[in-house]
């Protein structure tokens, strides 16, 4: 028998334009070094668990005690305890008229981002999308078939979105906007005034606002996260707003893989897109049920976040302290986070005489053993950036920060 003549099997076309560096060459890189038996410094990935963060105990009583009710499938928008759990949570924060039937949970924000771009997009429709963003986004959008057009946020403005540039890249195939408040990767958190700006650009131009709100509880000092929904109920906006939150950061249960997607807003124009969405999520049965008993009590129960949040405590003081040391190197600038657990600063390539923020990456990780992201992973125009997350204990940041300081020093010669 002659053996048949090996061919290659390529990747989908699809796949082209789609990038993931969160977990691409830096981490590779990484992961080689660790196999040769010495330790990473991990300042790359918003996982809570590694770095000693848990999910509230009643969240574990919660799934344990209902396990034996978490055998079969549920509805396919998921289990109706956790949806009006939800409710009750929005109608506290000012989110009025939410029905259960108007929320679906999911696999995690993820799958839900998907499933929403899925389900709206046609070959060449165009998503704006924040520069830098959540990598994902930009993923979602071309797997749907759509073009994701970046608009820029303002660095010296806190990092907040550019309507105008919004205005600037809006054509006849847009059909949706991407906020991601608050940001990840800057951490910044959205002003009211922003947001209504951002609400009445999309009214009058009658576009889809997709608001990832995934660490809508994680916020420093002054700053207060405002739903997006509220702002589209208060300037009563024929807007359809989806908004996306979850347990995976706000509760440090990333690993539950529970979330859920909050349809408001003009419900009654998108009859049809809400029938593609109940769709695609018939089709994959059901989201994770174990996972959904854990919702009424990461939303109900005292769960300590907000004595992290405050002076002294552990993510505010890890905060200082990276921001402190970042931007105490010559050559290199940070704006301070107002939310989630991330800090996008900034460096002169020329200063520090090296060709990029991939360079950088690479160079730091090799010399230091410290793993940061570059910033053009995050579809960021310029190479100039990179993220750290600030979750690493205390000591352990210490040193890495001050190794990202002494390489960038080392660099100036």
């Amino acid at each position: 028998m002659t053996n048949p003549t090996k061919t290659t099997i390529p990747m989908s076309d699809k796949l082209a334009g789609v990038r993931y560096e969160l977990r691409g060459k830096v981490l590779a890189a990484a992961e080689k070094i660790e196999a040769a038996g010495e330790k990473v410094l991990k300042l790359h990935i918003g996982n809570p668990a590694p770095f000693n963060f848990h999910a509230p105990e009643s969240l574990h009583e919660s799934v344990a005690a209902h396990l034996r009710d978490a055998q079969g499938y549920t509805s396919s928008k998921g289990l109706l305890s956790a949806r009006t759990a939800i409710v009750d949570n929005l109608t506290v924060r000012g989110v009025e008229n939410i029905k259960a039937d108007n929320i679906f949970m999911g696999n995690g924000v993820s799958e839900l981002i998907v499933m929403a771009c899925q389900a709206l997009l046609n070959n060449g429709d165009e998503v704006l999308i924040p520069a830098p963003d959540y990598p994902l986004w930009t993923a979602a959008v071309r797997l749907a078939g759509g073009k994701a057009v970046h608009y820029l946020c303002d660095e010296a403005e806190d990092w907040f979105p550019s309507v105008d540039d919004m205005r600037a890249k809006l054509t006849p195939n847009t059909k949706a906007v991407v906020l991601i408040n608050p940001n990840n990767p800057t951490g910044a958190v959205y002003s009211e005034d922003r947001l209504k700006e951002i609400a009445t650009f999309a009214a009058e131009n009658n576009l889809v606002v997709f608001s990832d709100e995934i660490y809508s509880r994680i916020v420093f000092d002054d700053a207060v996260f405002i739903p997006m929904a509220k702002i589209i109920q208060d300037l009563d906006s024929r807007v359809l707003c989806m908004s996306f939150d979850g347990i995976s950061k706000n509760s440090f249960a990333a690993g539950f893989r529970c979330g859920w997607m909050t349809l408001s807003g003009d419900l009654d124009g998108a009859a049809d897109y809400i029938t593609g969405l109940i769709m695609l999520a018939s089709l994959r049965l059901c989201p994770n049920v174990p996972a959904m008993f854990a919702v009424e009590a990461a939303l109900t129960q005292p769960d300590g976040m907000a004595d992290l949040l405050a002076p002294g405590g552990r993510l505010y003081e890890q905060r200082a302290l990276a921001h402190r040391v970042v931007n105490s190197i010559p050559g290199m600038s940070c704006t301070m986070p107002k939310g989630a657990f991330y800090l996008f600063p900034k460096f002169d390539p020329k200063a520090l005489d090296i060709g990029n923020d991939e360079d950088f990456a690479m160079g730091l990780l090799q010399e230091h053993k410290v793993m940061i992201v570059p910033g053009t992973a995050f579809n960021y125009p310029t190479e100039d950036h990179f993220r750290i997350v600030f979750l690493s204990e205390i000591e352990e940041l210490d040193m890495a920060v001050n190794a990202i300081k002494t390489f960038s020093i080392a660099r100036q010669g």
